[in-house]
């Protein structure tokens, strides 16, 4: 554990409960050779995510992540239609290769061009076209590997293949098999934020891990109902994403959103419910937020997007905190979480 870490342990002590999930412990990604700590950076925010900073802010990000011993980034071409990706790279190439584990995805190519209703601000003059050809995902990796400036990445998910299924199938996922047998990567996987298809992927034995965005969550744990009981039967590991909903648990008030759209007023009645309970017992939701998904033991991992040093580091000492076990218990006797 990094001594900056470690002191927000220290500093989080104050209450007894069970054991507090370490953010700098290396686990194994399922039956892969990859080793990711248990808290990772997810790089969203650094592709201008909803508002833009400068690249000064972002470089100071994941140095702080750094810093407090992260050793585990998630990022993607989406991201800042590239710039998420260059970001991080700039960071991590100074290290070691071996001392770090980083995933990217495929499934959106680069072209020129300018997307109006893109979710990222300031990016560069290109767009991102849907491409889950098998052609598609090598050239698409190999882009993002030259604008990362890094010679491999650990773990590569096919992105979001909603309305692509069988192309992503017939294509992307052969490719990166393909990929895998010859090192060039370490782990096949899939992030989405459903997780229907993903339990389809994980029985056909196509992937070796996968990134769950927003379905097992505090709020919203719909992914435990397929998805876990199908991945810890198969030994593939569950990457826990979009733990704060896309900023409803963060603050729940009117205005939230809740998978980047205005959550509806019973989203955020339930959510303020949570907050509520998590009060009573003097633990902060952002903090629950955070720890739930640990609580699973088939959640190998969580990631967690932020925007600047101060965040990355609130969020690790929240990741930290010491939670009373009786507050899982009232959570689950007033049916805001399931068994």
């Amino acid at each position: 554990m990094s001594s900056a870490l470690r002191r927000c342990v220290a500093n989080s002590r104050a209450k007894t409960s069970g054991a507090v999930p370490d953010a700098t412990q290396r686990v194994a990604l399922g039956r892969t050779g990859v080793q990711v700590t248990r808290l990772g950076l997810g790089c969203a925010p650094l592709g201008n995510m909803f508002a833009a900073l400068g690249d000064e802010q972002a470089r100071a990000t994941v140095e702080a992540a750094w810093e407090l011993g992260l050793r585990w980034f998630d990022t993607a071409p989406l991201y800042g239609h590239g710039l998420s990706e260059g970001r991080l790279g700039a960071v991590l190439r100074v290290h070691p290769r071996a001392d770090f584990a980083v995933a990217t995805k495929v499934g959106r190519l680069l072209v020129a061009g300018s997307d109006p209703a893109t979710i990222f601000r300031d990016t560069p003059p290109v767009r991102p076209q849907f491409d889950f050809s098998y052609d598609g995902a090598m050239r698409s990796l190999e882009a993002s590997l030259a604008r990362m400036g890094i010679d491999r990445v650990d773990v590569v998910h096919v992105h979001d293949p909603d309305e692509h299924e069988l192309d992503a199938v017939d294509g992307a996922f052969r490719a990166l098999r393909r990929l895998r047998e010859e090192r060039v990567i370490g782990a096949v996987g899939a992030g989405m934020n459903q997780s229907a298809m993903l339990t389809r992927f994980v029985e056909r034995g196509l992937v070796d891990c996968v990134l769950l965005a927003g379905r097992y969550s505090i709020l919203d744990q719909s992914g435990m109902a397929d998805l876990l009981p199908a991945a810890q039967r198969a030994g593939v590991a569950v990457i826990a994403a979009g733990v704060f909903n896309s900023g409803l648990l963060a603050d729940p008030q009117p205005g939230a959103t809740f998978d980047y759209a205005p959550a509806s007023p019973e989203r955020i009645e339930r959510a303020q419910r949570l907050r509520a309970v998590c009060a009573d017992h003097g633990v902060s939701l952002r903090a629950a937020a955070l720890q739930f998904p640990t609580r699973h033991p088939g959640v190998s991992t969580v990631l967690t997007g932020a925007r600047s040093a101060a965040e990355i580091r609130e969020n690790a000492h929240l990741f930290a905190e010491d939670i009373p076990g009786d507050l899982w218990a009232r959570l689950l006797a007033d049916g805001l979480i399931a068994e």
